[in-house]
């Protein structure tokens, strides 16, 4: 059975702040985080943990 679009749990992508264009591709709850998320997690790119920011 295919997963449907209006999943409870969405794919989403966490782009980095740090202007690398690094990113961490995840799911999330949509019941416990409606709004966007931010989470601080670590760019390779700069080798030092940013805050990535969901992207639609």
């Amino acid at each position: 059975m295919a997963k449907r679009a209006s999943d409870v749990r969405p794919i989403v992508k966490l782009r980095s702040t740090g202007g690398t264009g690094y990113t961490y591709v995840t799911r999330k709850n949509r019941r416990n985080d409606p709004d966007r998320i931010r989470l601080r997690k670590y760019d390779p790119v700069l080798r030092r943990h940013v805050e990535f920011r969901e992207e639609r």
